[in-house]
């Protein structure tokens, strides 16, 4: 007589293309009413399987109707406050301007100073490898004096750096190119002393 282990049998989750969590969990992400819509158009079985009649009288059990409609409630708060987040976000990246500065470093030599592409997905450690194998030159990402982080690298390159962002070459893809602000640093001139 054999005694039945556990099954060896690979489990396949489903993933909610809503929020990336496993459909049993979409309750507990931010935007319930979107998974289930989501899933109900998908599949059918699924959706069942975790929103069915039958199953949600087993997962809310002994729940009294206030405790529920309270957590109907929340579900709904956090849905509408997750969106306003991705709102906010969606509204401060069009806003944001990517900042390519040339400032001087002695009479002929320049540097160009590159802010604001991580807020685009740009990885900059990745960015500034790119940049330095381009151009053949020293680039690195550093802080610049508000304490953002910057990619900074030898050369006047601005304009090609313009043109890499328009082609969207390598890691630079997801960066718009038309949100792009180019700034001039002078250098001040030391006032000479009086003899």
């Amino acid at each position: 007589m054999s005694v039945a282990g556990p099954s060896s049998r690979p489990v396949q989750a489903f993933y909610c293309a809503i929020c990336s969590l496993p459909t049993e969990y979409c309750e507990f992400g931010p935007s319930v009413s979107k998974c289930k819509t989501w899933l109900e158009s998908n599949d059918k079985a699924e959706y069942e399987r975790v929103w069915g009649e039958g199953n949600l009288a087993a997962r809310i059990g002994t729940l009294s109707l206030d405790k529920q409609e309270k957590l109907e409630a929340d579900a709904a708060k956090a849905e509408a406050k997750a969106e306003k987040k991705a709102e906010a976000e969606a509204k401060k990246k069009d806003a944001t301007k990517i900042i390519i500065k040339r400032s001087e470093r002695t009479k002929r030599k320049h540097a160009t100073h590159i802010q604001n592409l991580e807020l685009f997905g740009v990885d900059l450690k990745k960015a500034a490898k790119l940049f330095a194998s381009k151009f053949a030159t020293g680039s690195s990402v550093s802080k610049n004096p508000q304490g953002q982080d910057e990619i900074v690298i030898q050369g006047d390159v601005g304009d090609e750096i313009v043109e890499m962002l328009r082609q969207q070459v390598g890691v630079l893809k997801g960066a718009p190119a038309d949100q792009i602000t180019r700034v001039e640093i002078k250098k001040k001139k030391e006032p000479e002393p009086e003899v």
